[in-house]
């Protein structure tokens, strides 16, 4: 995979609605954004942000400045002199880098089966798999997602705020579908796809040419695609959100997908706390 990060590159801060620094957090999509930046070696700074200025009203969200170097229509790049250009969505944000030549494009050498399968899965994280984790962090987890997700909010504004979002959640999944099963239900679904990512992990693994500790990829590639950057994502919020202790159960119970994740952590994310093994 060729790295970009011998041209120039904007300065570039990732929002991710917490100031630690140095180790992850446990929004998936804030952990794909930053894998998408690493894989193609493009740094970055990070900070907490604010959902009120984020432009779609939540993390993770990206300021960019200095955009002159970049493909960016030529109106940004003179915004971005005087000001920052804020981006927000992490697949909206990796689609636009792309188009601006920050960031390659990790699926352009793929065939249209390929990208089907690329898309299925990334669909499969996104549109099914996170509907059961934000039930068994806000629904069954309830004090301590609401604890840590509203962590700059104090007392006792903090209880009011986080009976809002109980509700808003619980809402959102009575209407999505996913609240109307019980806890045995979805707890058998979320088995099911975990069992089925870690066999196609498993496949991917066995055709690799990668040596012991570089990592493989999902679709058995020489280099990751955009459901990498997904897959890792979802694995990594797992194996450290204490509001998820079922899933995190189960998720440690595959051990190829725990050396998946395991391997991309090392090359990619040397200066991040890793999970317990």
């Amino acid at each position: 995979m060729v790295s970009h990060a011998a041209k120039k590159q904007p300065d570039i801060t990732v929002f991710r609605g917490f100031k630690e620094s140095g180790k992850y957090i446990w929004s998936p999509y804030v952990i794909k954004l930053e894998a998408r930046l690493r894989f193609a070696g493009v740094k970055y700074t990070t900070d907490a942000g604010s959902l009120k200025a984020a432009p779609k009203g939540k993390v993770p969200y990206m300021e960019c400045r200095n955009l002159a170097s970049t493909s960016a229509p030529l109106a940004l790049q003179e915004e971005s002199i005087q000001s920052e250009v804020l981006l927000s969505d992490s697949t909206l944000i990796s689609k636009t880098l792309s188009n601006w030549g920050i960031l390659p494009d990790l699926n352009s050498d793929l065939d249209a089966v390929k990208r089907s399968h690329d898309m299925g899965l990334i669909a499969l994280l996104e549109n099914k798999l996170s509907f059961y984790h934000t039930w068994e962090r806000w629904i069954q987890n309830y004090y301590t997602m609401r604890d840590y997700a509203l962590w700059s909010i104090p007392y006792p504004i903090r209880v009011v705020v986080g009976l809002l979002v109980y509700r808003k959640y619980n809402a959102m999944l009575q209407g999505q579908g996913t609240g109307r099963f019980t806890a045995e239900e979805i707890a058998a679904f979320r088995h099911e796809i975990w069992e089925g990512l870690n066999a196609l992990l498993a496949t991917s693994r066995s055709n690799s040419t990668a040596s012991k500790d570089d990592p493989f990829w999902a679709l058995g590639g020489d280099h990751p695609t955009e459901a990498d950057t997904c897959l890792f994502g979802f694995i990594v919020s797992v194996l450290i959100c204490t509001a998820g202790p079922d899933s995190q159960k189960v998720v440690r119970s595959f051990p190829v997908i725990l050396d998946y994740a395991s391997r991309i952590h090392d090359r990619y994310f040397p200066d991040y706390e890793k999970w317990d093994i």
